[in-house]
């Protein structure tokens, strides 16, 4: 029998995730969120809190999507999850282009238009959002979030919890350390190191 899809999270990033699972034929029906919500656009079910004995006993038997944006809330989710067995496949939309010759890690999701080449490595709960483009031989760590239009060149290293910011470029071969933020249309021409927020172009450090 063919587990049931569910999304964790019910906003902004929820809707098109929602889509995701749709785009790949398959059905979801419940939400699951701390409290229900007043606005309801799939007009999904309330499951009840991802958080409680009940709730994670129900989800045994289903394939639980993230629907959350933020790394530090997505990486919380993901591992309360992932310590009580609940099962989280990566999806990707039919639109995307990946090859077969790289490696993901559970919970990701690959959004339309995107392109994933050679050799690359995506960690667990990543993001790559709609029109994102990550060259070959890439490496992005656990809970990054690539988000719409940025494009990494080849063998760019990103540490995990990082995000890069829509229409960011990342020059090849760059390593960005963990817990880095590349703010918007930044051009990021050399390494990046931990706990950073870089804008600009080039990209310049402002918090450190």
């Amino acid at each position: 029998m063919m587990n049931k899809s569910v999304i964790i999270g019910y906003s902004g990033h929820a809707y098109v995730v929602i889509d995701l699972i749709i785009s790949n034929k398959l059905v979801c029906k419940y939400y699951y969120e701390k409290t229900a919500k007043e606005y309801n656009p799939y007009d999904l079910v309330y499951g009840g809190s991802e958080e409680t004995p009940d709730v994670l006993r129900s989800l045994k038997d289903a394939d639980a999507y993230l629907g959350i944006g933020d790394n530090r809330i997505r990486s919380s989710v993901f591992t309360h999850l992932h310590e009580n067995g609940i099962n989280m496949p990566f999806i990707a939309h039919p639109s995307s282009v990946i090859s077969t010759k790289i490696s993901i890690g559970e919970a990701t999701a690959i959004m339309p238009g995107s392109m994933i080449n050679s050799l690359t490595m995506i960690g667990k709960a990543v993001i790559c959002n709609t029109g994102s483009i990550i060259e070959h031989e890439c490496v992005l760590g656990d809970f990054v979030h690539v988000a719409p239009g940025a494009v990494l060149a080849g063998n760019v290293t990103v540490g995990a919890h990082s995000f890069i910011g829509a229409n960011a470029v990342i020059r090849q071969g760059v390593t960005i350390g963990e817990h880095v933020i590349i703010g918007a249309g930044s051009v990021v021409l050399a390494d990046i190191k931990d706990n950073c927020t870089v804008y600009g172009n080039p990209a310049k450090s402002i918090v450190q």
